[in-house]
């Protein structure tokens, strides 16, 4: 398979949960509701693929596999996980599941951090009020973590929906929240982002489609960001549209109309599992090869970054051999396609680490 020894670049990940996890802590893990549980597709995936990757049977059963992991221990467990998943480079978002330090522990590959605009503003919020000055604190926090950064993030698409009201100042008064939900202020906050992500050359990433109950999940469709995508066309911004389904097509369709959107199945990958190649497919349909990127998204369990691996590589693998049998393209272009997406798209995008 094409997509066999390729090396992955994660552009977008988090941490993992350091502590050995019983079956309720461990299922939990598993959805992104509340009911994730070992009878389900991504339990089977667990039993099946990542059981041998911790030396069991395939397909051993929830209690075995739960009290073998506790045996190896939580650690131990995740950097088996990890490591088996052929990734050199790892992007982690910060604001949610540690950080970088803790990750880059268990793993044998470069790690960067990814900068949440909303936890950023919060924090700021929180040390010095709701005052006037707050906006500049906020803009100068950010401009001191963008510079050892890879990239910014947005989780606006949880707090009012992607259809923010575009802001080039900030509002009147801001309230101190502890989680910030007032669309002025989001407004303002995501074009601040947009900024300092084109003086920098750092990505813009959004979290667009399924995601927890928290979301609504009408307002995380990618094609309502479609003004502020216009709005920063030729900015210099390149913006990077996360997770996406059930809004792939739709994401793929804002790829393949502006030159600076690029996006990924993070997320998906490991739900949909043996359904990837499908997904692919209908990605593909419209992205531009350039603009795909892979990612695991991986949160809390190591076994769902190993998923994300496993998934996109057979995925996208099984794909690739339809076509070719198909003589729709080269063995050389398949080549290309493969490795643009596992490491060189995001290498390319995200210009900022080989200029450090």
């Amino acid at each position: 398979m094409l997509t066999d020894g390729l090396t992955l670049t994660d552009h977008h990940c988090h941490g993992v949960v350091p502590r050995d996890l019983d079956r309720a802590g461990f299922e939990e893990l598993l959805g992104e509701g509340a009911t994730g549980s070992f009878d389900s597709a991504i339990g089977l995936a667990v039993r099946r693929w990542c059981a041998p990757a911790l030396d069991l049977p395939p397909h051993v059963g929830p209690d075995a596999y739960l009290a073998h992991r506790a045996e190896l221990g939580w650690r131990e467990a995740a950097v088996r996980l990890l490591r088996a998943t052929g990734t050199t480079s790892w992007y982690v978002d910060t604001g949610f599941g540690g950080g970088t330090a803790e990750f880059g522990a268990l793993t044998d590959g470069v790690v960067r951090e990814v900068v949440r605009l909303e936890q950023v503003a919060e924090q700021v919020i929180a040390e010095v009020g709701a005052g006037r000055t707050v906006f500049e604190r906020i803009e100068e926090r950010l401009r001191e973590r963008a510079r050892t950064a890879v990239g910014l993030k947005s989780v606006v698409a949880y707090r009012c929906g992607l259809d923010f009201p575009l802001r080039d100042r900030p509002p009147r008064a801001v309230f101190p929240e502890h989680r910030l939900a007032d669309p002025e202020l989001l407004g303002w906050l995501v074009g601040l982002g947009a900024r300092i992500g084109a003086e920098f050359g750092l990505p813009l990433q959004f979290h667009t489609g399924f995601g927890d109950t928290d979301l609504r999940l009408q307002r995380a469709d990618p094609l309502l960001l479609t003004d502020f995508l216009r709005k920063t066309a030729h900015s210099g911004l390149t913006v990077m549209l996360l997770h996406c389904w059930p809004f792939h097509r739709n994401a793929a369709y804002l790829a393949h109309a502006f030159g600076h959107v690029r996006m990924d199945i993070g997320l998906t990958v490991p739900y949909v599992g043996h359904r990837a190649q499908a997904v692919l497919a209908e990605v593909l349909e419209l992205a531009p090869f350039r603009s795909l990127c892979y990612s695991s998204d991986g949160y809390g369990l190591p076994e769902l970054h190993f998923l994300g691996a496993f998934w996109w590589r057979r995925g996208l693998g099984r794909l690739l051999d339809e076509w070719l049998a198909e003589d729709l393209i080269t063995t050389a272009d398949a080549e290309r396609l493969a490795a643009g997406i596992a490491h060189i798209n995001a290498e390319d995008a995200y210009r900022s680490v080989s200029a450090d």
